[in-house]
């Protein structure tokens, strides 16, 4: 079985034979004995910090349909290498093109998406305000924004009231997480603990749609709700959005509330507060755990995992701009 592979200043990659081999160097310059991965076994790879590579790895990664995604020693996502696309086919690349620019089809996508996530967000509201958080001001700011999605015009309004939302939203972080602050969302740089775990959070749920995406036929350049630009996976960014509050935030909430992150696990520097490796290794391990969860699926009848999930959001989607189906149903958590 393949899996993902995050890798902490790794050195220098080359490819020997049929697997991966990493020399990583001291602080020295002296380097350390090699350790080598089979390339059958890995599925993507998350890279911390610099590397020493060239263009024949990254060819071989290629041809094995092995993603490469990379973050600076800041946490920022810096790119992704994105292998050739295998099964990008012309009619799906001109059904979501013609949703695009049909303005009143992309407010209908862009809208549902938005009714997905802020419907998420409210789960995790609900669950906490059962647990004497007092979180009924957002609640109820949020379903008010909710109602107004159906009239909405145009996707910078739709944009405004997904940001009226979200922001309410981590209004309630510090209710839900007693004894960290926030102060409001902040980022580049993050200001404090809970925005540079959130910032970090929402770079590892981009990358995971954009990977799910990889394997569909859809375009990843070619979005709904934001606005398409140069040198980033658009669409990624929309699915992003419907499972952060489940993948992402969930999984704050358990590292701190479970302490297994301290502040210890963070360092501030350059103005901002960043995660020590120590830290990303826990949130990593967490977030992982919560990707192989499984939830008995109501309409497949079997139990499929978060990450299996987001798979099946691409396939929805597939299927509305194909017209096999009449209307895309955001995914919204129903336990």
């Amino acid at each position: 079985m393949k899996r993902t592979y995050y890798l902490f200043n790794p050195g220098r990659i080359s490819r020997k034979d049929n697997t991966l081999k990493f020399v990583a160097v001291d602080s020295l310059g002296n380097a350390t004995p090699a350790k080598y991965l089979p390339v059958e076994g890995i599925e993507n790879l998350y890279i911390f910090g610099s590397i020493d590579a060239n263009s024949a790895l990254f060819n071989f990664l290629g041809k094995q349909k092995i993603s490469c995604h990379f973050f600076d020693y800041y946490e920022h996502y810096t790119g992704s290498f994105y292998p050739k696309e295998y099964l990008l086919a012309g009619k799906m690349q001109v059904a979501q093109t013609k949703a695009y620019v049909n303005k009143k089809q992309r407010i209908y996508i862009a809208q549902q998406m938005i009714k997905g996530a802020s419907f998420n967000m409210l789960k995790n509201l609900r669950y906490y305000n059962k647990r004497n958080r007092d979180l009924d001001p957002q609640i109820i700011a949020i379903e008010s924004y909710r109602t107004s999605l159906p009239q909405s015009k145009d996707v910078a309004e739709l944009m405004g009231l997904e940001g009226n939302c979200r922001q309410t939203y981590y209004d309630a972080f510090e209710p839900i997480l007693p004894g960290w602050k926030m102060n409001g969302r902040s980022k580049r740089p993050p200001s404090n603990e809970i925005n540079a775990l959130i910032s970090f959070g929402n770079m590892m749920c981009y990358t995971l749609c954009l990977d799910q995406i990889y394997h569909t036929q859809l375009n990843p350049t070619i979005s709904f709700l934001h606005e398409p630009g140069f040198r980033r996976y658009s669409l990624a960014l929309d699915v992003a959005e419907i499972f952060k509050p489940i993948l992402v935030d969930r999984t704050i909430f358990r590292v701190i509330n479970k302490k297994e992150i301290k502040p210890t696990h963070f360092e501030t520097k350059l103005n901002g507060c960043f995660l020590k490796d120590t830290g990303r290794k826990v949130f990593i391990r967490a977030f992982e755990e919560k990707l192989k969860e499984t939830i008995h699926h109501r309409s497949l009848n079997k139990k499929v995992s978060y990450k299996r999930l987001v798979r099946l959001e691409c396939y929805k989607l597939a299927k509305y701009l194909l017209k096999i189906e009449e209307a895309y149903e955001p995914f919204q958590i129903w336990w």
